[in-house]
């Protein structure tokens, strides 16, 4: 039954998501339709899959209809389209997700920022790109500032690029928490996306929670980093608690 259950999920995440992609490449591409007239697509997208491949959402707090910085902390591959099925946003993720079949293409049409981390002058670039895009296009961007995913009951040590883009430029931030109920559907250490994927999906059900916070607005580094810390950081000690409680 597992198997049978994982394999149909593979299989409508690819023939969906292929469809999905040669419509979002027909409306940005042949049609020039709107930027959120793409995004609506991949909404579309992100509802269905999500439901399909077996994961029950959960939502509180309300996702943000303005420009802003969604600075969240991150588990798993699925976190980004956790928040792209509320959120017309332009996520930011590593250049190599550019090279993943159908993803990264479709992404780059539906709106995304690229970034190679290990390159100095690709992170300032990326840095003016976020704020080009909250300030000038008018859409929210996602960024997971931890820089890669955690199994800690807290999170990482940020990297500095959104903190300081968010006060250089002025970019109201809000604080999104991911969490799962399951501590195994975190994707972690050196296992690679197929095998952990082909895991967790065997699973009838994986269970997610997204938390949006209020907006913030600091002009000092340090007090912003700490205020979205906290936030998080709260959010998910209750959210840990809560599941404990509910747990035999």
């Amino acid at each position: 039954m597992r198997f049978i259950r994982v394999s149909y999920r593979f299989l409508y995440f690819i023939i969906y998501t292929a469809c999905i992609v040669a419509e979002v490449y027909w409306h940005s591409a042949v049609l020039h339709s709107s930027q959120l007239r793409v995004m609506a697509v991949r909404r579309r997208w992100a509802r269905r899959v999500l439901r399909r491949v077996g994961v029950v959402t959960t939502e509180a707090g309300r996702p943000p209809d303005f420009p802003c910085l969604l600075l969240a902390n991150h588990r798993s591959y699925l976190d980004p389209i956790l928040i792209l099925r509320n959120v017309n946003a332009f996520p930011v993720a590593k250049a190599e997700l550019a090279d993943w079949p159908l993803i990264g293409k479709g992404a780059r049409w539906a709106g995304i920022l690229y970034v190679q981390r290990s390159q100095g002058a690709s992170r300032i670039s990326t840095l003016k790109a976020i704020a080009d895009t909250v300030l000038v296009r008018k859409f929210p961007v996602i960024l997971f500032p931890e820089g890669t995913t955690s199994d800690l009951p807290g999170m990482l040590t940020f990297k500095s690029g959104g903190i300081r883009a968010a006060v250089k430029y002025n970019l109201p931030v809000v604080p999104v928490a991911i969490c799962f109920s399951d501590k195994q559907d975190f994707w972690v250490g050196e296992v690679g996306f197929l095998k952990h994927a082909w895991q967790r999906f065997q699973k009838k059900k994986l269970e997610a929670r997204v938390i949006y916070g209020p907006k913030l607005e600091f002009d000092n580094s340090e007090e912003l980093e700490g205020a979205v810390r906290n936030w998080i950081e709260t959010q998910l000690m209750e959210f840990s608690k809560n599941v404990s409680a509910v747990s035999p």
